[in-house]
C-alpha cells in the first residue's frame, strides 16, 4: 500500500472538534441547545480554536520517497536524452482530475514563477500525476517508491480550505518539501496548521530557496547515477550482442 502524508487530517479534526462537544459541520457555531432549556436564551459559546495537524515522523518519510521517486524518474528520462536546457522539467498528468485542473495549472504557474532550476508542464510521459475524490485522510501526496507517484485532493477538504493552497502544498512535496504545520500562514509548507482561515498559496523566501537547492545539487547526484546506470546497461547490451 502506497505510504501518505495529508495536508490536515480530517480523523484528527474530528477528535478535536468532538472533545470540545463540537460537529465539524458545527465547528466555531456553538452546541446544540438541550430540549429542556430550548426555551431559555443561550449566550453564544466563543468559537472554538483551530485544532492543528502536527504531522508524523511516518508522513516525513514518504514526503521524502515521494521526491526521490519523482527525482529518479526525471533523471532517468534526462539521461536517456540529455538537453542543454538549464532548468529541469519535471512532466504532470492532470487527467484524474478534472474538477481541479483550473488549481493545477495554477499550482504550476505558482511554482514555475517561485523557482529557477525546475520547472512543472503538463504533458504524457509524466513524473507524477493528479487525481481527485473522496478520503478521509484529505488530500495527500503518494508513491509507492518506484516512481508511481500521485498528489490525492480531496473533495471535502478543497471545500474547508482554500483550494489553490491544498493544491500548490501538495505539489510543494512533489519538488521535495516537507510539511511544517507549526509554521505562520505565509509558509505554504504550514498547510492545515494556520487553519482554514489562510489562502496564502505562495511560497515563502526560505522555501524557493530549498526547491532551487534541492534540483540543482540534488538532481545533479540522481542524473549522475542514471548516467552511470544507463553506461553499465548499454555496455551489457553490447556483451550480449557479439
Amino acid at each position: 500500500m502506497p505510504s501518505s502524508t495529508s495536508l490536515s487530517k480530517s480523523t484528527s479534526l474530528s477528535r478535536a472538534v468532538a472533545a470540545a462537544g463540537l460537529s465539524l459541520a458545527v465547528l466555531g457555531l456553538g452546541t446544540a441547545v438541550p430540549a429542556a432549556a430550548a426555551s431559555a436564551p443561550v449566550p453564544a459559546p466563543a468559537p472554538a480554536p483551530y485544532a492543528g495537524y502536527t504531522g508524523s515522523a511516518a508522513e516525513a518519510k514518504a514526503d521524502q520517497a515521494f521526491f526521490q521517486a519523482v527525482l529518479k524518474s526525471v533523471a532517468e528520462k534526462r539521461a536517456a536524452r540529455p538537453s542543454s536546457a538549464a532548468a529541469v522539467t519535471v512532466v504532470y498528468d492532470a487527467s484524474r482530475a478534472p474538477t481541479f485542473s483550473a488549481q493545477i495549472a495554477r499550482s504550476a504557474q505558482i511554482w514555475n514563477s517561485a523557482v529557477s532550476n525546475v520547472k512543472l508542464q503538463s504533458g504524457s510521459n509524466a513524473d507524477f500525476s493528479y487525481r481527485e475524490g473522496n478520503d478521509s485522510r484529505g488530500s495527500y501526496a503518494s508513491t509507492d517508491g518506484h516512481g508511481s507517484g500521485y498528489v490525492f485532493l480531496d473533495y471535502a477538504q478543497n471545500q474547508q480550505y482554500d483550494s489553490t493552497r491544498v493544491t500548490a502544498h501538495e505539489t510543494g512535496h512533489v519538488l521535495g518539501l516537507p510539511d511544517h504545520y507549526s509554521g505562520p500562514c505565509s509558509e505554504l509548507m504550514s498547510g492545515g496548521g494556520p487553519g482554514p482561515s489562510c489562502t496564502n498559496s505562495q511560497p515563502d523566501a526560505n522555501e524557493r530557496a530549498r526547491v532551487d537547492q534541492l534540483w540543482a545539487g540534488g538532481f545533479q547526484a540522481a542524473l549522475d547515477k542514471a548516467l552511470s546506470d544507463k553506461a553499465l546497461s548499454d555496455k551489457s547490451l553490447h556483451k550480449s550482442a557479439r
